[in-house]
């Protein structure tokens, strides 16, 4: 089964903590403190695979974990960094954020491999806390935490042609004729279930690649039949071949479907609809020799507006030839260049950490003294170092911008009075 999305979560790697440890050794009295450094935890990573060509295998997995970094330990041992996972996916995927949409990551042309998400930085260990005044840290840094994120993956053709048109005008015929793409053939709508990239090989005409997108219909920009899956294909095409079918064998007016499809693609894509397209008038061997009114309706209709309409048959051959050489003139006048979609989303500005909990307790004393817990409080003692101006100030605008001033006036806190938070004891002044 062609599978060209796919929605999982990725999570990267938790930090290591930081280690509480005190030099023990025979002889040594006092020793200092020797806690190491917790690793840093593992990054989740994007990487192109040109052996891929759909995301088959994200669909029946959903979640994905890089390795956490592990502990600092005694004797100023390190922890060991979390191992990245990477991620493989077809050129042309792009990583979006699974609610608004925006885009995170598009692997294609030279951006090949990308990191999504950051493992958590290490927590310090009490090595690093050790002053004059304080030489005895009971306290490490906590490590940094896991980033969390929910993605679609969304893979685009990567073609310089696009192939539309209404099901069954004969695109998968046209395909089949002008390379070696084997799609599957038959006379009835919607053949084609999935895109085909197909790179020409038509005798002296060769180097571009075509894409047959399969069939579209009225209501396709709003998801109409598989309108979405398909279109998508085409965001990245330089230039459109439009297939009609000339002869009407389906009772449809080929000038009609021409402005259905193109209303379609401008309601898609309003860029998709600008770029120049070429009319593949299809299935001539169909019409008598001297039938041409369709033809010439198309050709008064669309040249007078800069679109060109080549009479072919894809079964026979005829007139193939004189379109694929208008095709590659054509893609010779548009500047070559890579269509990649630019990044919306940055998870490392815009994934939030979750607020951990935290509470306030007055205490039945007289004076009465309040104790304030809970991991939010832990965690930045853990990264702050209250011996220096510079951390005390940090560690004080946390307490106001997290709410926790407020909470402890609201316990009817007065000033001088004493605040206790993990060891640590705080006369408090407004």
């Amino acid at each position: 089964m062609f599978a060209d999305r796919a929605r999982i979560i990725i999570r990267s790697g938790k930090g290591g903590d930081g280690c509480v440890s005190f030099r023990r050794e025979l002889y040594v009295a006092n020793g200092g403190p020797d806690g190491g450094d917790g690793g840093k935890g593992g990054d989740i990573v994007f990487q192109i695979d040109e052996g891929l060509n759909t995301l088959t295998d994200y669909r029946y997995k959903r979640k994905y974990a890089a390795q956490n970094g592990e502990p600092g330990r005694k004797r100023r041992c390190h922890g060991a960094n979390g191992r990245d996972l990477v991620l493989k996916v077809p050129p042309g995927t792009v990583v979006l954020e699974a609610q608004s949409g925006r885009v995170i990551a598009d692997l294609s042309g030279e951006n090949k491999r990308q990191v999504i998400l950051r493992g958590g930085r290490g927590g310090n260990g009490n090595m690093h806390y050790a002053t004059s005044t304080m030489q005895v840290p009971k306290y490490a840094q906590a490590g940094e935490a896991c980033r969390e994120l929910e993605v679609r993956l969304e893979l685009k053709m990567i073609a310089d042609v696009g192939l539309v048109g209404f099901p069954n005008v004969g695109k998968s015929t046209f395909l089949s004729r002008v390379s070696h793409a084997r799609p599957k053939v038959a006379n009835y709508p919607f053949t084609t279930l999935n895109p085909f990239l197909g790179v020409v090989d038509y005798k002296d005409i060769d180097g571009f690649v075509i894409a047959d997108i399969p069939g579209l219909i009225e209501g396709a920009s709003q998801g109409a039949g598989l309108g979405h899956e398909f279109l998508k294909h085409i965001e990245r095409t330089r230039t459109i071949i439009h297939l009609v079918d000339v002869a009407s064998v389906e009772g449809r007016d080929p000038v009609e479907d021409v402005y259905k499809i193109n209303e379609e693609l401008k309601l898609y894509n309003s860029d998709v609809a600008s770029r120049p397209q070429i009319i593949a008038a299809n299935k001539i061997d169909a019409l008598a020799p001297e039938d041409d009114e369709a033809i010439q309706r198309l050709r008064r209709e669309f040249e007078p507006k800069g679109i060109l309409v080549y009479a072919i048959s894809a079964v026979s051959g005829q007139g193939v030839e004189e379109l694929l050489w208008a095709v590659k003139k054509m893609l010779a006048s548009i500047p070559k260049e890579s269509i990649v979609f630019e990044q919306e989303f940055f998870p490392e500005e815009e994934i939030v950490i979750e607020n951990l909990p935290y509470t306030v307790v007055r205490t039945e004393d007289d004076p009465p003294e309040y104790i304030v817990e809970g991991p939010k409080i832990e965690k930045m003692l853990g990264y702050t170092n209250l011996d220096s101006e510079k951390g005390f100030a940090f560690f004080q605008k946390f307490l106001k911008d997290g709410g926790i001033l407020d909470d402890l006036e609201k316990a009817g806190i007065q000033e001088g009075d004493t605040v206790h938070m993990y060891g640590h004891a705080f006369e408090y002044y407004k």
